[in-house]
Order: C-alpha cells, then structure tokens, then sequence
C-alpha cells in the first residue's frame, strides 16, 4: 500500500512460498468445521436460546448456575419469566425489533445488585440470549464523552497513515490492551500491519505481512458482516450447552453473531505462539468490503465491559468510513504531479496531426505519465520504441498474446472507468507470461493500453525487475501442510519472529493514478485524433454503460442517505420536545428551521430515487388507452389539489400506444401538475391533445418524423409560462425558476423525470411558452 514502502500482498504467490501455489478450492478443506456450529461457550457470561413465539427456553449454557440462583435443569423448557421479570423482557423484545445490524441489540439489566450486558439476536430457529456481568462502577456518559473526543480527534487528520496511528492510539487508550493494532488485507485475503501502539518493551510488529491462511475466508465473512470477536481468557475452559429433547435442540445452535462464541484450539494455539493471552478484534467494514481489523493482544488475561466494547465497535465504524476520505500525502503529490503532466501531454497531442510523434516526442513525457522505464507506440504493424524495452519482435509477441486473452489476469484492482479488456497491467509478467522471464530486466512489469482494436492501437508501458525484501511474521510456508496422499492441513505457526524473503520477476506495482491517467489518455486520443465510427460506436457504449453506473450510484447514494437524516430528524424533534424550556426563542426556532430542511431534503432524495430507479428499470410496453388513463389522472387530480381547479379541455379522445402506462401516468401527472400550479389567472384552463406529426415535421425538423406514432401529444395551459433564456433549464434536475415558497414549492425534478421517461420510450419532448401567456409541452412516443 501507498503507505509504506512494501510489495502488494496479492504478488507474493510468485516469491516461492508454497502455500500460494494450492488451488483456492484445496484451502476451502483445511478450514475447520463451520464456526458459526462451536457447540460451546466461552465461561464469561451465559447463553440461553429461546424457541420462537414461545419465549421458551430450550437451550441454556452449562454454567447458568455461576451466574443465577438457578439449576440448567430447572430452566430448561420454561418460559423466560423464569429468569427474568417481565419488565426486562419487554426491554429485549423492544431492543429486537429496532435490531440493526446482524439483527442484534443490547441492553443492560441488574439483578441483586450485579448488572448485566445483554446481547440479544434471532436466529432461523430460535431467539439467543448473552449475558456478560458488567461494570457497577462504568461511567456510561463518560465513556460516550471519551467517543465522542475521539471521533472528533481523528476526523482531523488528513493523513491516512497518521489517521490509523491515530486510531490504534485512541483504542489502546479506551481498552488498555498491550498491542493494538490496525490489520489491512488485500484482494486475496493476506494483510499487513500498518499501525500499532503497543507496551515499549513489546517487539514491533509494524509493517509485518502475514498470508491469508492466517485468517481463512469463512472468518473473513464473519468478520465483513461486523464481527467483533472477543476472547478475555485464551485459556479458559469451554462451557458446553445442555438442550431440551426436541426439534430446535438437535440442531447446531448457530452461533454465527454470538460474542461468547467457543474458541477453535488452531486459534488458541495460533495466539499462544504469539504470547497472546486475550484478543479483541473488531472488523472494519468500508462498503460490503472487509478493508481489515483492529486487532488488540493482551499477554495475560483482560476482561472488559461490553459498553467498552460497544464504544470500540462504533469507533471502528467510524475509521472505517472515514478511510476514504483520507489521504496519503504524498499519494496527493504524485497525483497532482501526474494530472499535471497529462494535461500538458494532452495539449500536445490536440496541436499535431502526427500520433506517433506526439506520443513519442520528446521521449521522456510518455514514460513519465505512468512512471515507466520503457514504452512502446504499436500502430498497426508499425512499432515505435522508448526508453528501456524489449526486442521488437519480443513487443509484436506480446501484443499477439493480449489479444488472445479473454480477459487480462491482472494483479491489480483496475479503476472502475475501465472499459473491458482496454487496460490490461500486471507487475508480474514472468508469471503469467513465461516468456517474459528472457526479457525480466526490462519488463518484469506491463501496462497495456489498447487505443484501438479494429486499427491495433496499443501503448506498451515497460517495467524492470526489482528484487524485493518482504518481511514475514513468521515462515509463512509452515502455516500448511501437504500429507503425501494430498491433504492439506492448517496448521498454527510456531514462531512470529521477522522471516525475509526476496522476491524475483517483479516490478514496482503500478499506482491506482497511474491507471487511471492511462485511461484518461486513452479518452483523450479517441476524442482528439481518432473519428472513425468504429470508435464513435465504442465510446457511445462506454457512456452508456457509466450512465447506468451513475444511475446506481444515485440510488445507492441516496438510498444510504435517508437513514443519517431520518436520524438528524428525529434528533431535531426530541430536542424540540424535551429541551423546550431549556432553549430561547432562537434554538427553537433553528430546531424549528432544521426539521423543515431535513423534510425538503427527503423530498429531495425521494425524486433522486425515483429519477435513479428510472435508468434502471425495463420498460413494460403494451397497448395504452391514453384517454382512460387521462381521465384516470384528472380524477385523481381534482382529487388531491382542490383549491387547484382548472377547464380541462380535451378536443378528441387521445389513441391507445404502446408504452409503459405506470411511467405514462406519471408523465401526465407531472405536466399536469405543472399546468395547474403555474397558473395565476382567475380562469385557469389547460387543454389536453394531439396533432398529426407530418404537419409538424416541417416546423420540428427530421426529428420529428422519427418516431413510430404518428401522433404528437400536447399539454397547454393559460398559466405564467417561461422567459425564453429558460426554455433550456426547465428540464434539469432540481432547477426552480421561482422561490422555493412561491407556487406551492416543490423540488424541480417533475420535468426531469417526465423527459428520462419519453426519452426512455424512444420519444423527445420540448415546450413552447410565451412569458405571462402559457405554455404547451409537446412529447412523442417511439
């Protein structure tokens, strides 16, 4: 990573070790049984699992009786009430039904004096129940102050290597555990260290890699649904589980989301080789991408309060969002040094009408976009070289065996503006291109840009080999073994001590910024020198593509943002209600203001839904009667906005098209909302309608002629209309040419949904208006 000077886990399958070179199907055998089945407990709290809608109890953890004044055998097949008193029932079921996350919640009861931390969450099978002795003596508010500070502390560092310093600063001081450190993986599943704050007498452990049999991926999921994994006592006797005789119990209790969830002994005697008494491990979670772990080690036992832990798991939320946002410093200085150069190449390239001489000419800038030692500009048969490269029958080799590829084996996560098998990089050519081993010294590593395949444009970008020092936690290759008949078996390392190794036929990495000015490049040529229509046809299907990706992400972005405002809401709303003598005139009044911003805001994510969802959905076309569903909006209308009447005047029945009727509604509905709202006039009348197109063709160009109706369809009113230097903005996204407060409001995305609609059916629609006299909206369906 940009953050310390080490070789991408992801390229250490060609360095020698050998646990590498076992297909990713033989790993999946040397995982244990599931974990979610351990059929055992940690002894640090209690479990009891409760049959569904009964509230019965029909499993319940041998150790019950160290905790209550109750035998297993006299809980067993009992309702709940036995053990808790009603009020502390109804705090469970009303902390289950606002369970986020997981579909877990917690909740605090005291019982004689001694508290308890209660985790609760459904199964497919049963209602399972954790209960952890919490501290008396926990400054709850205290401790949510100490968050609070936190939080803030680390949203202002800029720097994303000092931020994870930060951050395993900050958890070290809220839990007093020996190590804390912060664990990154990469795409295969191998990881890293890349901050830690620990006891000085302690070994660093800093900048140490580990592979990805450590964690195996059935853990990893775990981990990437939020797992915090917490073990005080590594070794403490497992409790087993005492069930009933019937269906429930005879199945393994999953215990997939249990906290107190029993230990596997590979785990146990992985950490013991550490020196590792007790672990706290909290996932961090960027998406649906487990980006790594806080991993916190104690050398002897270490029992903390499940509020503390609930503190670290919200801190680790909060660090996980904030990854993106922070930025390596001189990752920012590369880009900009990079964006710089481009944009000048760029420049270059516009002024010339020779592409091979201005890509090549003066030599050191095309090496210098992507930070490479060689280059070479394939057009057609012709092969320019620059700079320190192979042969150039070696190139014409290389080129011929891209394009056999069906997709590229990069090593790399390509940016997501990557068109398919146009980019293609790769810091390990010798390993997938064995040829390549003759030629190391000059390309070990490769980027390909195709410009052009119909004309065999392509760019070569050329790296040497350079042998690399990879620091291991430990001989990685001892972590498996391979028995003569085959098996594979996990295995737990017996030493952590810093094992090197070298790693040969490999080039630095390429950054993620130089990808992407590669393919910014590549954008820039197509748009500049090449007009083919081969091109023109490719670049529209890329665009049509990165609309639909637009489109999801508005929705998904969104979607997301309901739930932070729905928050600031209801937040607004209780200070409102339970701080209303404390605040003046002027707090209530902002709180007053601020509910009524985030409910615009709603309505404002609302439409960017639905305008979203639009690019998304397929059309459902059959035979539309236009006039029923006209009359059916009308009625609808005068329903809804009776102080909004209108004479609607429909000259003729409308046909019956082809279209989607569901979004035809809402066209109507939205020009003739418009019609009505707009309007001052004290006799307001809207005329609904259509003409013959081949009268129209003539005044409305050859475009008009296009669609396969005949019929063009109007909505024209006698309401305010539009100055003519508006005509062009009516139809953009949340653009209002009046107050917000004037008209009734509204978001100003009814005409951008109306347009992606007739647009989305293959029509066009456009308006004509006379300022102060009305305005008619004209569309047609393909």
């Amino acid at each position: 990573m940009a953050e310390f000077p080490r070789l991408p886990l992801s390229h250490l399958a060609m360095s020698g070790f050998e646990p590498s070179k076992i297909p990713k199907h033989r790993l999946s055998e040397v995982v244990p049984e599931p974990v979610c089945f351990a059929g055992s407990i940690q002894p640090h709290g209690v479990l009891l699992a409760l049959s569904i809608p009964e509230r019965v109890v029909v499993q319940v953890s041998a150790n019950i009786q160290d905790y209550f004044d109750i035998s297993p055998q006299d809980l067993l097949g009992r309702p709940l009430s036995v053990l808790l008193d009603e009020t502390e029932i109804e705090a469970i079921d009303r902390e289950l039904k606002h369970a986020g996350h997981l579909n877990k919640s917690s909740a605090r009861i005291n019982r004689d004096q001694q508290h308890f931390h209660i985790t609760a969450y459904r199964t497919a099978t049963a209602i399972v129940l954790e209960l952890e002795p919490a501290s008396i003596q926990l400054d709850a508010r205290q401790m949510h102050a100490r968050v609070n500070q936190a939080i803030a502390q680390l949203r202002r560092v800029p720097d994303l290597t000092e931020f994870l310093q930060t951050a395993a600063a900050t958890v070290r001081g809220m839990t007093e555990f020996d190590r804390v450190m912060v664990y990154q993986f990469d795409s295969q599943g191998a990881g890293a260290v890349v901050a830690e704050a620990k006891r000085d007498d302690l070994p660093p452990y800093l900048g140490l890699h580990y592979p990805a049999t450590d964690i195996p991926e059935p853990i990893r999921e775990l981990y990437r649904r939020g797992l915090v994994r917490y073990i005080p006592d590594l070794s403490a006797p497992w409790v087993e589980f005492i069930s009933t005789e019937n269906s429930i119990a005879v199945q393994p209790l999953d215990l997939s989301s249990c906290v107190l969830r029993g230990v596997d002994p590979c785990c146990v005697e992985y950490h013991r080789n550490m020196g590792v008494a007790a672990i706290l491990v909290i996932a961090l979670v960027r998406g649906d991408t487990l980006w790594g772990l806080i991993s916190c080690h104690h050398q002897t036992p270490k029992f903390i309060d499940g509020d503390v832990r609930e503190s670290c798991q919200i801190l680790g939320q909060l660090i996980a969002s904030e990854l993106a946002n922070k930025v390596n410093t001189e990752e920012l200085d590369e880009l900009t040094r990079l964006r710089s150069l481009l944009t000048e190449f760029i420049q270059s390239i516009a002024e010339v009408d020779d592409l091979k001489q201005a890509l090549v000419n003066p030599a050191p800038r095309l090496l210098d976009l992507v930070s490479a030692q060689g280059a070479a500009v394939c057009l057609e048969d012709e092969i320019t070289r620059v700079g320190q490269t192979p042969s150039q029958d070696r190139i014409r080799e290389i080129v011929d065996w891209i394009e056999t590829q069906p997709s590229f084996p990069s090593s790399f996560s390509l940016p997501a503006s990557a068109p398919d098998n146009v980019l293609f990089c790769t810091d390990s050519l010798p390993k997938i291109y064995q040829a390549a081993e003759a030629f190391k010294d000059s390309a070990s590593g490769l980027l390909a840009l195709q410009i052009s395949k119909v004309r065999r444009y392509t760019i070569l970008w050329f790296r040497p080999e350079v042998l690399q020092t990879v620091n291991w936690a430990g001989d990685p290759n001892t972590s498996l073994t391979v028995a003569a008949d085959g098996s594979v078996t996990l295995c737990p390392r017996q030493s952590f001590d810093r094992w090197q190794e070298i790693v040969r036929f490999t080039s630095l990495p390429w950054k993620h910024c130089e990808l992407e000015n590669a393919l910014n490049l590549r954008s820039a040529i197509v748009g500049i020198v090449l007009k083919g229509a081969d091109e023109l046809a490719r670049v529209n299907q890329e665009l049509e593509r990165s609309n639909r990706e637009l489109d999801s992400f508005a929705y998904a972005a969104s979607h997301d943002l309901k739930e932070p405002l729905r928050g600031i809401h209801n937040y607004s709303n209780l200070l409102l209600r339970g701080y209303s003598e404390v605040l003046d005139d002027v707090g209530r009044s902002r709180l007053r203001t601020l509910t009524r911003l985030t409910r615009r805001m709603e309505t404002l994510i609302d439409a960017l839904l639905k305008f979203s969802r639009l690019g998304q959905a397929e059309l459902n076309i059959h035979p539309t009667d236009l006039d029923r569903l006209l009359h059916q909006v009308l009625e609808e209308l005068s329903i809804g906005r009776p102080h909004q009447q209108a004479e609607i005047r429909i000259p003729r029945s409308l046909p019956t098209v082809h279209c989607d009727s569901v979004l035809m509604r809402d066209v109507l509905v939205n020009l003739l909302s418009n019609a009505l709202k707009y309007n001052d006039k004290s006799q307001r009348w809207i005329e609904i309608g259509y003409i013959e197109s081949e009268s129209e063709t003539a005044r409305q160009g050859p475009e008009a002629s296009k669609n396969l109706h005949p019929e063009i369809f109007y909505v024209r009113d006698n309401g305010i209309g539009i100055r003519e230097r508006h005509l062009d903005r009516i139809f953009s996204l949340f653009k209002r040419l009046h107050e917000q407060h004037l008209y009734g409001g509204g978001t100003g995305a009814g005409l951008t949904i109306a347009k992606k609609i007739i647009e989305h059916h293959g029509g066009r629609i456009w308006v004509e208006s006379t300022d102060g006299e009305g305005s008619t909206f004209y569309f047609t369906l393909n």
